[in-house]
């Protein structure tokens, strides 16, 4: 996996953890995500429940296609009555503020963007207002307010970037991601569940929301691909030095272990510093605005989708439950490497002694 860039990065966390839209586009961030953490093409196999060739080639179309790789690409259909020429024109003409064409507006909607098509000097382009919301959409341009954005200002970000892979990399039973995922409410989340055709299931209203909020402090093994942590009033020192004292003590060897944490002024004081240092612990801390290389944020997406997503819990004692129980039914259910490689194996075995083409050869029993 390349390094990505800020806005990518940015936006691949923001995808995982709404979990909302398209679940192909969904599901492929959450892979990029998790490689450009640092995490394993047999973790990232566990956590999505895919095959790793199909793995590696959503990263690979990642690296060369950028963002675009993550829309899913539909064939089909009549053959095309608009020309590329035309298509191009109407982006161009799409892109352009109507008043730089003498027009008496400041913006296009797609029926006046159409209306100007079929009749204007130029060129005719005669185009549905269906089929012109399908052009805009393939060439990426949607109908948007301005937003500020975020670049990383941090002077050693290719440092600390080098760094979370070096360790991810050559020690990854040593290496550990802390976060907090939150905030947590007590209220009807919206989510999705199968259920009879136009027959939803249906949550009740809350007007009045007493409980406050929690944070959950999550710590995740790269190694063992484990997830833990507690749920927390909020975000604090004290918090975070008790989540770290319980990632140091998964590994009582003594030798050192590596963290993999964001900048957060909960996280940098002076006492967390002391105790890091007695304790042979090393903070790989994330550049500033570019937490997206945190491993673990990777996995918080599931929490949301299996836990928060569609549910409607009392209290906020009943959903700590609920994400305990999440907790040590993924860390049971987890596939261990050794068990899919022996599959891989058993299944590259049964293509033998069946003569199954792969790979453009045709594979044959051995003599």
């Amino acid at each position: 996996m390349r390094r990505l860039t800020d806005h990518e990065g940015q936006r691949l966390q923001q995808i995982v953890r709404r979990g909302t839209g398209s679940a192909v586009r969904l599901r492929r961030a959450m892979v990029v995500l998790a490689s450009a953490g640092g995490n394993t093409v047999p973790a990232i196999a566990r956590l999505v429940q895919g095959d790793e060739d199909a793995i590696r080639n959503v990263i690979h179309r990642f690296n060369e296609t950028g963002m675009a790789s993550l829309d899913p690409r539909w064939a089909g259909g009549r053959p095309r009555l608009i020309s590329p020429e035309d298509e191009a024109f109407i982006v161009a003409t799409a892109t352009t503020r109507p008043e730089a064409l003498e027009q008496p507006f400041t913006r296009w909607s797609l029926r006046k963007l159409a209306a100007y098509l079929a009749r204007n000097p130029r060129r005719v382009v005669q185009v549905g207002r269906e089929r012109l919301r399908q052009f805009l959409h393939k060439h990426e341009i949607s109908f948007q307010r301005t937003k500020t954005w975020k670049e990383s200002n941090d002077p050693d970000r290719d440092t600390k970037l080098a760094r979370i892979e070096h360790v991810t990399n050559s020690f990854p039973d040593r290496v550990f991601a802390f976060d907090e995922f939150g905030p947590l409410t007590i209220r009807p989340h919206p989510g999705a569940g199968w259920a009879r055709q136009a027959h939803p299931d249906r949550l009740p209203a809350n007007y009045h929301k007493l409980h406050g909020v929690r944070q959950f402090h999550g710590c995740y093994s790269v190694g063992d691909d484990t997830l833990w942590g507690a749920v927390r009033t909020k975000k604090s020192a004290a918090n975070t030095l008790a989540a770290l004292k319980s990632v140091r003590s998964a590994r009582p060897d003594g030798a050192p272990i590596y963290i993999i944490l964001d900048n957060l002024s909960a996280h940098r004081g002076r006492p967390i510093r002391s105790w890091a240092a007695r304790n042979k612990v090393e903070l790989c801390f994330t550049p500033t605005y570019s937490s997206w290389a945190n491993p673990i944020e990777a996995h918080f997406g599931p929490l949301r989708t299996f836990v928060i997503a569609g549910s409607d819990h009392p209290n906020h004692p009943v959903l700590a439950r609920r994400l305990h129980d999440y907790l040590r039914w993924r860390n049971t259910n987890a596939r261990h490497p050794d068990i899919l490689a022996a599959q891989r194996r058993e299944r590259a075995r049964v293509r033998s002694e069946k003569g199954i083409r792969w790979g453009g050869q045709h594979l044959t029993p051995a003599a």
